[in-house]
This record gives structure tokens, C-alpha cells and sequence, in this order.
């Protein structure tokens, strides 16, 4: 989950104060079609496509998803990695990951019969504590991927396939079509790369794949959904007025494409799951109808510093949120003291210009934002340095 408030304070003239939201949550806009985001420009996730080993029927593949996104993960239930044969080849065996379908493997009559006979395979991330004759490294998170400031050692996914010719006995060439299975994703074609290199015995030997390519996949908040998942609502120490999130943020009660809502004393219906199912969010209802709500409240005003607590709701009855992240662009950032209750990195994707930074948990305090509820929440006091060249309370 990603949230991306820009918020500022301004004073009127005639003494009143009210709050400005120069710039909403990516999540509220969404990010171009094509899949730029400005926030984090580079960030795409790359598919690398490693032939280690190759005989005169087989090749094997080890094949790793890295996702090189700043601040943008891969939650459950994660990616299901497909592409398209270029001939009829087939996948005899896997090692850290697992087809979802067998397919039709009727043409090998005798002996072992191929893990996957699929023209296009969809393969999924084996589970935590798969057996352990079929991990491999860096493999069985569920399919979950983190980004790589929040956690830079499970930022990535690996398994190794034996990949041999079909009942044509042709010689396939590199696949196409390649898909990460996650809405939004977008991925280009293969384009060939220098060999990866790997490492053996502690550093003392480096060994070379016979080829590599790579793919790359980038985000579009645009194709992912078509309705905002999140909202803002402001407030302030020396005004009781709070200027709450938009009316229909993210839909509005009773319209056909907006979420489920129940009305307070409501129990939220009870579902039965199959596994890898997504929910449809059920929210409490309100006025702008948003799963999440991130509250930016000025606490208090100090002779050289300013005190901000943030407040993260979950309105979503039927989903918790694990490692979620809040991304806030803000003149002030720069000079952040302290921060209280959450993990903070700052993105500095341009350089010098430090007005931007993500907030996430403290893993086994708050690092899970439960469903709506008393527990539904997660909040953080931070202390910034007044800079009257960068933001000012005054006009």
C-alpha cells in the first residue's frame, strides 16, 4: 500500500488559517498512462532471464524478479510471472516457483511427464516453508516483493527451470508476451543484456550464464484501477475546524462501481476463501467512501520547530495491510529531526532536492495496519526544523 500526501499551511488575511492540499495522493490522481511516475522516475520492476546451462535438448533458466521501485512493493497474494513460448517448448522441472497448470503433456507417452506443457506458462512463487528439495535461492515468499528502501534483502525472487524442446524437437528461441499478473504492470520485450555473473566458493570463483535478458515491467496507477483507494483529511492546533477528505474521494455510497459500505453497529459479512482470492474492499461508510485515510494533523509550534502527527486509517473491513508505506512530499522534509513511531527514508530522486520521503513500520510494532476497527490504525508524532526560506506558517 502506498499512500502520497503533499500538504501546506497558509495563513489568510483576515487572521483566519486554512489548509491547502497543493498536490494529492498518487493514489487519488494516479500516475500517467504510460507508466512515469515522478516520484520515482526510474523505478520499474526487471525480469532477468539468466540461461545458465545448455545441452542439446535442454537449457537451464534460472529466472529472477527484481523489483527496483522505491517505494511501490508487491503484496500478497504477488506476481504470476507468465510469457509465451516461441516454439512448443516445455518445462520439465522447477525449482523455487511452480506452474499453475500442468496443460496437456499427452504427447510424451513414456517415462516422466514434463512439470508444464503450457504454450503460456502462468508460475506462481512457491510458499514460505515449501519443501525444502524444491527451494531455491531467494525463493517461497508467497510471491511477496518489498521495495528496495523498505527492506533492500526481499526485493527480489529467483527460481531455476530445465527447459526442453516439445514433441517438434525445434529449436525455440527466446519467449515473448511476458506478464507479471498484477494490474497496472506493463511489461516490454526481451532485449539482450550482458551475462550475469555468479559467485561460488565465498567469493573465490565468479562463473558466467551463456546469456542473459532482461524485461522490463513499469507501473501505471492508471491501467491499475479506475477509482482512488485512498484520501487526506487536515487539521491544526490553533483551529477546531478540520478540513476532512473530499465528498466521493473514492466513489459514493450506493453507485454501482463503489465499494460495499456498512453503517456503524454493521457486522462485516463472513467470506469464504479460496486461496489467492482478493476481496473486494468492504469499507466503513462515509462521506468520501475511501478503504484508507491518512490524516496530517499540525500539533504544535515550537520557537524553532513544527510537530506534525500523521494518523493512518483503515476503513477496510475485510483486508490488513503488511508493510505498508506512506510517501509525502513537503518543502520542509529536508528537515526532518525526529520521527517518533515510524521508519523514515527520504527519496532523493533528483539530486540535491530532498522535499520528499517514505514512512513505514517498525517490523514486528507496527508494520501491519489491521482491518477497521478499534486496532484499524497506525500513527506517528515527527519534529521539523523551521526553515523560513523553504515553508513558513505566515502568507
Amino acid at each position: 500500500m502506498e499512500l502520497n500526501p503533499v500538504l501546506s499551511l497558509h495563513r489568510s488575511s483576515r487572521g483566519g488559517f486554512f489548509l491547502i492540499l497543493i498536490f494529492s495522493l498518487v493514489c487519488l490522481l494516479g500516475d500517467n498512462a504510460d507508466g512515469y511516475d515522478p516520484l520515482d522516475p526510474n523505478g520499474n520492476i526487471t525480469v532477468k532471464w539468466d540461461i545458465i546451462e545448455e545441452n542439446d535438448d535442454t537449457q537451464v533458466v534460472v529466472v529472477s524478479l527484481l523489483n527496483y521501485q522505491l517505494f511501490r512493493h508487491i503484496d500478497y497474494p504477488g506476481w504470476k510471472l507468465s510469457w509465451s513460448w516461441a516454439s512448443d517448448e516445455v518445462i520439465w522441472e522447477m525449482w523455487g516457483a511452480e506452474a499453475t497448470e500442468q496443460g496437456n503433456c499427452s504427447a510424451f507417452k513414456s517415462g516422466n511427464r514434463p512439470h508444464c506443457c503450457e504454450k503460456a506458462p502462468v508460475i506462481i512463487d512457491l510458499l514460505p516453508g515449501a519443501r525444502y528439495n524444491k527451494q531455491f535461492s531467494n525463493c517461497c515468499k508467497g510471491g511477496v516483493l518489498s521495495s528496495m528502501t523498505q527492506d533492500d534483502e526481499k526485493y527480489g525472487s529467483s527460481f531455476q527451470m530445465t527447459v526442453g524442446r516439445g514433441a517438434s524437437n525445434k529449436t525455440g528461441s527466446m519467449p515473448g508476451n511476458f506478464s507479471l499478473g498484477i494490474p497496472g504492470y506493463t511489461c516490454g520485450e526481451p532485449f539482450e543484456v550482458p551475462p550475469s555473473k555468479f559467485v561460488e566458493d565465498e567469493g573465490r570463483r565468479r562463473t558466467q550464464a551463456v546469456g542473459t535478458w532482461n524485461i522490463t515491467c513499469s507501473y501505471s496507477q492508471f491501467r491499475a484501477q479506475s477509482s482512488p483507494t485512498c484520501c487526506v483529511s487536515l487539521s491544526a492546533f490553533y483551529n477546531k475546524t478540520i478540513v476532512s477528505c473530499p465528498t466521493c474521494s473514492c466513489g459514493c455510497q450506493g453507485l454501482p462501481r463503489s465499494a460495499q459500505c456498512l453503517k456503524d453497529g454493521e457486522l462485516p459479512p463472513v467470506f469464504k476463501l479460496e486461496r489467492d482470492e482478493v476481496l473486494e474492499p468492504v469499507v466503513r461508510c462515509t462521506q468520501h467512501m475511501c478503504p484508507i485515510r491518512v490524516h496530517w494533523h499540525v500539533k504544535q509550534s515550537y520557537t524553532k520547530y513544527w510537530r506534525v502527527k500523521i494518523t493512518i486509517t483503515n476503513y477496510n473491513f475485510v483486508r490488513n495491510f503488511s508493510g505498508w508505506n506512506l510517501v509525502v512530499l513537503h518543502p520542509n522534509m529536508r528537515n526532518i529531526t525526529q520521527v517518533f513511531s515510524f521508519n523514515y527514508s527520504p527519496l532523493n530522486q533528483y539530486g540535491d532536492i530532498n522535499d520528499t520521503g517514505m514512512f513505514y513500520g517498525i517490523k514486528y510494532y507496527n508494520d501491519m495496519l489491521l482491518q477497521a476497527g478499534e486496532s484499524g490504525n497506525v500513527q506517528t508524532e515527527l519534529l521539523l526544523n523551521k526553515d523560513p526560506a523553504m515553508f513558513t506558517f505566515k502568507e
